[in-house]
């Protein structure tokens, strides 16, 4: 590699303003709407993220999501997986550069950290000017506003067979660790006759056509399997433009040893949205990549939502009263909205379980809500009376989901289940494997008939399962 060349960023005046205090009042103006859109949870540990590069005015919003949580982690380095809009030769390839200049100043590319993975043989250099992209560039200035002093290393990932996507991810991972995240930049659907793409029309429906589009493509990234994803995009023919770079990102997610990573949904917009016109509109998503621990709640917190729920059910007992009590205080982590079920036994049987497995509210409203729904709402007992005694409450906290190809990933005693066949569905928790001693075939058996499904379900194409992990609150 060439020393001392420092690029300077021709997108500046055009995909974002040029002046610097225009630009870091832009980029702070994104930040905040960013909190106002999503809320004040920022998961923490992250591993990696998909980030939207359009203009900032259009997906800067969506963008910000993932920067304030590499902020909140102080993130020291970022890994950019960007790509040439114009073509480039198949491989991962890392520019010929030392470092970037915007109008907030230069972001140092990490050498020796390109130097490791020159080594190894999967990734090869090329001069700046046949990569140069806004797909890596876009993101400079938030990262810049985000975690100033940190460094990029920026790669521009072509066309990728499998062999050549695991190499390259292997070695990705050897880099990635405390203070250092994985960024896939890419934007979702392209939708509208420029695009050459409008399996719909630009209707009052197109907004959430649009969604459940992007949406079944944002599920099978959650999978961490390239070969689901890449299947996801032949399926619904959805204009990614940043598929090599997202399945290089998930393929590193799953080589890394440690903690089982999952996928979170961290903002979702399109610019029809924005421009009211969706007879051309860019889709945009922020995805994060966290260890299963990021979502367990510190003991201080789980003692405040288990307070909540128990006074809730206490005051009903003593009151008939339904009203949910919320906690005593509300606790960081109280505030991400997550799926949770709130069982109810009574001398060790089960009087009630209701749950919802993903949430629009955050967990500390949540909870008490739940709560209140299992004594009255489960269809299979009947509804708690004022006054019965000997209840016990416990909350189950839900990672989200993970779509598994097959069954094989399955941990029995760690993972909870989700199965889709047809228009049935079926939930069951983790702990009912460890209480009743199930195998992972007993547990899967279960599954598939309390979904109402024969047990050979899961060897049929049409059928879905979906894993998760619970924190257990009792």
């Amino acid at each position: 590699m060439q020393a001392g060349v420092c690029h300077v960023s021709p997108y500046s005046g055009s995909w974002y303003p040029e002046d610097p205090s225009d630009l870091s009042q832009l980029v702070d103006t994104l930040f905040e709407k960013s909190e106002q859109r999503t809320g004040p949870y920022l998961a923490p540990n992250p591993a990696g993220f998909v980030v939207p590069h359009a203009g900032l005015i259009y997906s800067g919003t969506v963008a910000a999501a993932a920067y304030r949580h590499m902020r909140a982690a102080r993130t020291e380095r970022v890994v950019m997986l960007g790509f040439s809009h114009r073509g480039s030769a198949p491989g991962p390839w890392i520019p010929d550069v030392d470092a970037y200049r915007t109008p907030l100043g230069e972001v140092a590319v990490d050498r020796e950290a390109a130097r490791e993975l020159l080594d190894g043989g999967a990734f090869h250099a090329l001069p700046e000017a046949e990569l140069c992209d806004h797909s890596v560039e876009i993101q400079l200035p938030l990262m810049q506003r985000a975690i100033p002093g940190a460094s990029v290393l920026p790669v521009y990932a072509g066309h990728l067979d499998t062999a050549a996507r695991s190499a390259a991810a292997r070695q990705l991972a050897k880099v990635l660790g405390p203070g250092t995240v994985l960024a896939a930049s890419s934007d979702l659907t392209h939708f509208g006759r420029a695009f050459g793409y409008q399996p719909f029309a630009a209707d009052n429906r197109a907004s959430q056509r649009l969604h459940d589009l992007d949406e079944s493509v944002i599920e099978a990234a959650g999978s961490l399997s390239p070969d689901l994803f890449f299947a996801a995009l032949e399926r619904t023919r959805s204009t990614v433009c940043g598929y090599n770079p997202i399945a290089l990102l998930l393929e590193t997610m799953r080589s890394l040893e440690g903690d089982e990573i999952f996928q979170e949904t961290l903002d979702y917009q399109t610019s029809g949205e924005l421009t009211g016109d969706y007879r051309h509109s860019v889709s945009y998503g922020a995805l994060g990549y966290f260890p299963a621990r990021s979502f367990h709640l510190a003991p201080q917190e789980q003692a405040l939502l288990l307070g909540s729920a128990r006074q809730t059910l206490r005051h009903y007992l003593e009151t008939g009263e339904r009203k949910p009590i919320p906690p005593k205080r509300i606790a960081p982590g109280l505030e991400r909205k997550a799926g949770a079920f709130v069982t109810l036994t009574s001398r060790g049987d089960l009087r009630g379980c209701v749950g919802r497995r993903a949430a629009e509210d955050p967990l500390w409203r949540l909870a008490p809500a739940l709560t209140l729904a299992a004594a009255l709402e489960d269809s299979r007992f009947r509804p708690v009376k004022p006054g019965e005694a000997g209840l016990e409450v416990e909350i189950s906290v839900l990672s989200p989901l993970k779509w598994m190809a097959d069954t094989s990933g399955f941990r029995v005693n760690e993972h909870g289940a989700l199965l889709e066949a047809g228009l049935s569905r079926g939930l069951l928790l983790p702990q009912v494997a460890t209480e009743r001693n199930w195998t992972a075939r007993q547990f899967l058996d279960a599954l598939a008939r309390k979904t109402g499904v024969s047990e050979k379900v899961y060897g049929e194409a049409s059928t879905r399962l979906f894993v998760f992990r619970a924190q257990i609150l009792d």
